[in-house]
């Protein structure tokens, strides 16, 4: 689906990265992904980028929770808006970094001088990545303006100076024993070598002897005959067992650097994918706003100019946005004929509530909305293939795994659901779910052609209807209205090639 470039360390960075998105994705991701049409919006924040695809699809469905860390994320990208190249510079960056994994060889062996040989290679390239880093840092601190970035610059600056990286390549010289290796140990039980130490050399001090060209008059010493290998494999033992605790050492902090990129090329990953569908989206002439997120313990929820951003992808024509004001409201109906933008509205706010959770922008002209804990769709389903189920039994069962997920403070959208069975039973169906949910602290948007339904829900939901023009055509502007009892069914006798033979029908309401 998505271009394979540099596949090595794009997989790298699969596995080291997703701290600013979580680790697996949430049961309702399926059903997220269908009924709101994700897809579209990670093709365009990735831009044919794998990784940048899977760091979208985790943002955008494991959401955040608290307004604050929603509005800490928006401020970093308001940074990143004001200089997208510094986003794409450090992901850019981070992915290079981790190729140093690709590109060194790691010994499948076990053995502590093979780890160590592995650690201090990766650590001798990355520190040469640090220092990229850390100039970044230097040049962009004066300009950014959001808590994260600022402690995030200032925090590079601090831990990455000249003087720390200075000795720790200082250190990894040391580490590559080309002076052969030292040690300490003592005798054990039956004279057997006990607590191996590796040594640091000791620097070179010829004293007074050595510069008068006198020897010591001994050196211990002996020589390994290049066919013992029995005394070639104890020897390599003894050294292991000097070697093996800095090996293990240096290898964790080589995996914890690249942990560290592997984390920062999915957070830089993630305000790319932003840049990415903006430059799309404003390129279009659509407009973005960056929505208010608001407590989960009190309804909010108030647009202007909201449109479907994945139906906006790649369009050719201009969408309608439509405006409305459901705050304090736990229940929105949305009524009206086919076609008339019902479902659009309803996806729209659905992307918004997701795109905003993630600490994004969102496709309208203005947003405001509590968080949600939790975003739930029961969209309407094709016919079960296999006839296992009849279509009102599935639309149960999925009702079903929902409630068992559901909490107060939750949203529920509900898309033409239980419309399997005769209006009547439907509606009471419909009914009976949307007032225990709604009584139960969920917030619930429902769009419903059933008018038996929508005249018998509380009078306190906000009621928003999809408008027709002068000719009964659809404007796909859905504004506050009550329902109208009904079919339209001169939409039917309209696509059936009669609307021109006989004008004088209209799609008046029923008396």
């Amino acid at each position: 689906m998505f271009e394979d470039r540099d596949s090595p360390i794009r997989v790298t960075a699969l596995r080291r990265g997703f701290s600013v998105t979580g680790s697996t994705l949430p049961d309702t991701a399926h059903d997220l992904d269908v009924d709101l049409m994700v897809g579209p919006l990670v093709a365009a924040m990735a831009d044919g980028d794998g990784v940048l695809a899977h760091i979208a699809r985790f943002a955008l469905l494991c959401s955040l929770s608290d307004p604050p860390q929603i509005t800490y994320r928006q401020e970093a990208l308001e940074d990143f808006v004001a200089h997208p190249e510094l986003a794409r510079r450090i992901y850019a960056l981070a992915l290079q970094a981790l190729a140093t994994e690709a590109d060194t060889y790691r010994t499948s062996e076990d053995r502590p001088r093979g780890m160590l040989r592995w650690a201090v290679e990766v650590l001798d390239l990355l520190t040469g990545y640090l220092r990229q880093l850390r100039a970044i840092a230097d040049q962009y601190a004066p300009v950014v303006a959001s808590p994260a970035l600022s402690a995030f610059f200032a925090r590079v600056r601090t831990e990455l100076c000249e003087q720390y990286l200075g000795a720790l390549g200082k250190q990894l010289d040391e580490l590559q024993l080309a002076d052969g290796t030292f040690m300490s140990a003592h005798l054990g039980p039956r004279n057997r070598g006990t607590d191996y130490v590796l040594r640091r050399p000791k620097p070179a001090d010829p004293g007074w002897r050595a510069r008068f060209g006198l020897r010591p008059r001994s050196t211990l010493s002996f020589d390994l005959s290049p066919r013992d290998q029995a005394g070639s494999t104890v020897l390599g033992d003894i050294v292991d067992q000097a070697v093996g605790p800095v090996a293990s050492t240096t290898t964790l902090s080589a995996e914890h650097v690249l942990g560290f990129f592997g984390a920062l090329a999915a957070e830089a990953g993630f305000y790319v994918g932003c840049l990415n569908l903006a430059d799309q989206l404003t390129s279009g002439g659509y407009h973005l706003c960056m929505p208010v997120p608001l407590p989960s313990d009190h309804f909010a929820l108030s647009y202007r100019g909201i449109y479907d951003v994945a139906l906006a992808i790649g369009s050719s024509s201009p969408l309608v946005g439509n405006t409305a004001e459901a705050d304090d409201k736990a229940l929105v109906v949305i009524t009206g004929a086919n076609s008339g933008g019902k479902s659009t509205l309803l996806r729209s706010i659905g992307l918004a509530q997701l795109m905003m959770q993630c600490g994004m922008f969102v496709g309208a002209d203005s947003y405001r909305a509590n968080v949600a804990r939790g975003v739930f769709t029961h969209f309407v389903r094709q016919e079960d293939a296999t006839m296992t189920h009849g279509k009102l039994e599935e639309e149960l069962a999925r009702m079903d795994t929902i409630a068992d997920r559901l909490e107060p403070g939750a949203l529920v959208l509900f898309n033409e659901s239980f419309a399997a069975t005769n209006e009547r039973e439907g509606s009471e169906i419909a009914r009976q779910i949307v007032q225990g949910l709604v009584d139960a602290g969920v917030k619930v948007v429902l769009v419903t052609h059933q008018y038996t339904l929508a005249n018998t829900l509380e009078s306190s939901a906000l009621f928003l209807r999809a408008q027709r023009d002068a000719s009964g055509r659809p404007t796909f502007e859905i504004v506050e209205g009550a329902a109208m009892p009904t079919s339209f069914g001169g939409d039917l006798f309209r696509r059936l090639g009669g609307w021109a033979a006989d004008s004088a029908i209209s799609a008046q309401p029923r008396p």
